[in-house]
């Protein structure tokens, strides 16, 4: 399985690094249309969670919101805009939570690159300040992503599938 890694620079910035055994559209697709998104995203990650709502306008200027619902009917709600969109190498976006569990919000870089049907997955987010990014290293939202990334890396080949027969061809991941 592949690692996830991550890695503080600066005072304001975490890199989170992951392999996929995947060609980066098909990566850079699962992090932007919504049928895929609510295949992988927090789904498992957390005993009873769900992702609750998925809404996605991928469009420089517009805004995506997402919100996962606990066995217990609380909610934890994300929003934010798309900055950049250069598909299948970048994706630029902004975050902000609800009910925010760290100070003020931040930005995040995600670059794909591809060698031999390998996908690596550069994110760097750089928060607003450097308490922010501080909470967020003490925090447990480690355990999410690698669940989360998890989930990812074992839809990819449904999600290929999928694709070729859309499509009338053959596809393997």
């Amino acid at each position: 399985m592949n690692k996830l890694t991550i890695t503080a620079r600066g005072d304001r910035e975490i890199i989170f690094t992951r392999e996929f055994n995947a060609p980066r559209q098909l990566v850079f697709d699962a992090h932007t249309k919504p049928a895929m998104l609510t295949r992988w995203l927090g789904v498992g990650v957390v005993d009873g969670w769900t992702f609750a709502v998925c809404e996605v306008d991928l469009r420089v200027g517009g805004a995506y919101r997402w919100v996962w619902r606990g066995p217990n009917g609380e909610e934890m709600g994300m929003r934010g805009t798309y900055v950049e969109i250069a598909p299948p190498d970048r994706l630029v976006t902004t975050e902000k939570y609800d009910e925010p569990w760290y100070e003020g919000g931040a930005t995040g870089t995600m670059i794909l690159t591809e060698a031999g049907g390998r996908t690596t997955m550069t994110t760097t987010m750089r928060y607003d300040s450097e308490a922010a990014r501080d909470s967020v290293l003490a925090s447990d939202m480690e355990s999410g992503m690698v669940g989360g990334y998890n989930n990812l890396e074992a839809q990819l080949p449904a999600f290929a599938r999928e694709r070729s027969a859309s499509r009338g061809t053959a596809t393997s991941v």
